[in-house]
């Protein structure tokens, strides 16, 4: 099951054995919440709940745990984070126990991968696997709309929602607190506006990397330049640059390389994961419009080369290497 349909639903019916599987560790966080509340009710958790690292645990010491009776609480929550050196570690105990699991004992184990087709996750029914995957950076301004009037009480205007995602990126943790702030900043006001988002919101380094390529993409090297350097005066490291940087000079590549194959543009975008909202789109065509051909072909070479540059196979400072690629992005199309 999805970590949103599962969040969204009523309080689950509990499981003895949980695995909250993926990278987002905020879908992660509130599915642990949801569980543990649903599973010790009123009862304190401090007399309930135990959290374990999973890098070095032992079968025997969750086993114990799970198998020791609550103390003024329904069962025992056992929850073990970065839980797939241990899962690897002792699959044959834990298909023994999900065959055979405690009666007052729930087991949540947080992984990153939980592949479908070993015989523990098989023996597993859907509502024990909550798949914790953000949703595609396309769905990320609807999300927020919803998730600002269910979890801090304010309405977020469409073109707000997409601001948000632009300023600070796709990470929900993220998104969430920044909702939080604006919801406490604009105090009883009850909708959240554009303006607001612009004027409370900061910028992430993602979000300064697609205005450097905005301006890439209308071809405007002194702007793309500046903005560069403002990112280097506030002591921002080329590498932390480059790695927004190249996600997006990638699937340039990938779009470049798409459409002479002959794939139309749009669906081209799609392919390579380019976000669905307009101004994604937009920007991504006057990139690709700009390039051109020939440099579309060039940009994984450019990127293995600055890649080399700065892990020390150049001799000149680091941030002058980013430089020079960004002019090499901006400069007029030759021919």
């Amino acid at each position: 099951m999805d970590a949103l349909p599962f969040l969204a639903a009523a309080s689950p019916k509990r499981q003895p054995v949980y695995v909250l599987s993926g990278d987002e560790d905020f879908l992660k966080r509130l599915a642990r919440e949801k569980i543990v509340a649903a599973a010790l009710g009123d009862a304190d958790p401090d007399l309930a709940l135990s959290v374990y690292a999973g890098d070095k645990l032992d079968f025997s010491t969750v086993r114990n745990d799970l198998d020791t009776l609550p103390f003024l609480a329904p069962c025992r929550v056992v929850v073990v984070e970065a839980a797939d050196t241990f899962v690897t570690a002792h699959r044959p105990q834990l298909e023994q126990y999900v065959a055979k699991p405690s009666s007052i004992g729930v087991l949540v184990l947080e992984a990153k991968a939980f592949p479908e087709t070993t015989k523990l996750a098989k023996a597993l029914p859907d509502a024990a696997k909550v798949a914790c995957k953000a949703p595609p950076p396309y769905k990320l301004p609807a999300w927020c709309v919803e998730w600002a009037k269910a979890r801090h009480g304010k309405k977020l205007a469409a073109d707000a929602a997409e601001a948000l995602v632009e300023l600070v990126g796709t990470g929900m943790g993220l998104l969430d607190q920044e909702l939080g702030k604006l919801s406490g900043a604009l105090g009883a006001k009850p909708a959240i506006a554009a303006a607001d988002v612009a004027k409370l919101v900061g910028r992430s380094k993602a979000a300064d990397v697609f205005r450097i390529m905005d301006a890439v993409g209308e071809g405007r090297p002194g702007e793309a330049l500046s903005i560069l350097e403002d990112l280097f005066a506030e002591g921002e490291d080329p590498m932390a640059v480059l790695g927004p940087l190249t996600a997006q000079l990638r699937k340039l590549a990938a779009v470049g390389r798409l459409v002479a194959e002959g794939l139309p543009l749009g669906e081209a975008m799609t392919a390579a994961k380019v976000p669905n909202w307009d101004k994604a789109r937009l920007s991504c065509e006057k990139q690709v419009r700009h390039l051109g051909r020939r440099r579309l072909e060039k940009l994984t070479e450019w990127l293995t080369e600055i890649n080399i540059g700065l892990k020390g196979g150049v001799a000149l400072p680091e941030r002058v290497q980013v430089e020079r690629l960004v002019v090499a992005l901006a400069r007029p199309r030759d021919g």
